[in-house]
């Protein structure tokens, strides 16, 4: 079976499960070859519905989690995004394919930021492969604070898990009715994933399920 055959098969799956219903993610994770994004001993892997090693003791989500998390986004054509984690650089293509698809007269764009330099680089080389790279920009830093240079963001995404205050740049950043999907509790087990509309000085929380995702380290995070 091809890779195409096998993105095909776990779309099927996803949707069976409930967690990936709108026309337009389902299209985005049929596009996207997410086996570009992880390291070529794994491939094998890359559509069975997992989380995967990419190094520096980091993981690139399971794909339920990358559906579920755009979809409760609600991205548009348009919208600009920021990422918090970058990871692999496959959550990023997937919105970057939501809000900036090819052709498109209204282009957004993500901006998504990691923290460790050798998935920047691997990042970048693979959105590059992919032809992401004019609709993705790769940003080195400390996702906690933001990207205040673009802000504010239609809508923020954080892959890593916060303490259960968010970060008050992310607040800060998120425009007037945006979205922020983050997933916030404990270092380990005990963490939710909330999606946040923003209401003038209002922040409007909804807590999703239960998660476990690597904690999200710097200035407004955890401890490194």
């Amino acid at each position: 079976m091809n890779f195409e055959e096998k993105r095909k098969r776990l779309v099927e799956r996803l949707g069976k499960r409930d967690v990936l219903n709108k026309k337009e993610v389902i299209e985005a994770m049929l596009i996207v070859p997410r086996h570009l994004f992880i390291p070529k001993d794994a491939e094998s892997s890359a559509y069975m519905d997992t989380p995967l090693s990419i190094g520096c003791n980091q993981t690139i989500s399971a794909p339920h989690m990358n559906a579920m998390m755009c979809e409760y986004l609600e991205l548009k054509e348009g919208d600009s995004v920021l990422e918090i984690g970058t990871g692999s650089g496959y959550h990023a293509a997937l919105c970057a394919e939501l809000v900036a698809p090819k052709e498109s007269d209204n282009p957004g764009h993500v901006y998504t930021i990691e923290r460790h330099e050798e998935l920047v680089k691997n990042a970048r080389s693979s959105l590059k492969e992919t032809g992401y790279d004019s609709r993705v920009t790769v940003i080195s830093g400390d996702g906690t604070m933001g990207h205040p240079e673009e802000a504010p963001y239609d809508k923020i995404l954080v892959t890593a898990a916060s303490p259960k205050k968010i970060p008050p740049p992310l607040r800060e950043q998120l425009k007037e009715e945006g979205i922020l999907c983050i997933p916030a509790g404990s270092m380990g087990y005990g963490q939710d994933l909330y999606v946040i509309k923003k209401h003038g000085n209002n922040f409007e929380s909804k807590k999703i399920t239960g998660v476990r995702f690597v904690p999200l380290i710097g200035k407004f995070g955890f401890e490194p």
